[in-house]
């Protein structure tokens, strides 16, 4: 268990009991322990990693956007365009077709080489009504170029990109997969060419 963790529960107890303390009239120690709790509540709140992804989810930008038109035929990326470039946390969007099926993630591959699936809480992209997009981030320099790479997967593709993911946030290392790493059910249906806006090396 964490220290953030025990911190907060200690608050809730603490506020619990000058909850009670208030009821038998004992103002003078119900007082003091539930301005404590509720500090040490805040505390642990706000410096866990629930509040911490919210507020990256927050953080979240889009790149320049794509003019479609006509009938949608094929997955397609909308945002960002070809040659963009963006900071280092955005949402890549797209359209599909109505007849869709497959998972639709996005990879990212950086000047390293190797290739690195986009995710969110989801895994695969969110897909609702025509459109799908994902969280993408980036953490090379300013500058820096990346292969944003589009790929459509079948369920044992979308499994094989889940539990990597898993396992490298579980290992804290994110050491990218080796092209021949790629697993067969996933074909490659579009490929940018994108750019970092700032420096986002350490970002995450």
């Amino acid at each position: 268990m964490s220290t953030k963790l025990v911190i907060l529960i200690i608050g809730v107890l603490f506020v619990l009991i000058a909850l009670l303390a208030s009821k038998k009239g004992s103002s003078k120690l119900g007082i003091p322990l539930g301005i404590l709790g509720v500090l040490m509540m805040i505390y642990g709140s706000y410096s866990s990693d629930l509040v911490n992804y919210n507020t990256q989810m927050e953080q979240v930008s889009i790149g320049k956007k794509l003019k479609m038109d006509g009938p949608v035929n094929s997955v397609k990326v909308v945002s960002p365009i070809d040659k963009d470039s963006v900071d280092c946390r955005i949402l890549t969007m797209g359209v599909y077709p109505e007849s869709h099926k497959k998972d639709i993630w996005v990879i990212i591959r950086p000047t390293d080489d190797r290739y690195y699936p986009q995710s969110d809480h989801t895994n695969t992209s969110y897909k609702r009504d025509g459109e799908w997009q994902v969280v993408t981030r980036f953490g090379g320099d300013k500058g820096e170029a990346y292969d944003l790479i589009i790929y459509e997967a079948d369920s044992n593709a979308s499994s094989f990109f889940s539990a990597t993911i898993a396992k490298w946030k579980e290992a804290d290392d994110y050491p990218g997969l080796q092209l021949a790493e790629m697993p067969a059910g996933a074909k490659e249906v579009e490929r940018l060419v994108i750019y970092t806006s700032k420096n986002c090396r350490g970002v995450f």
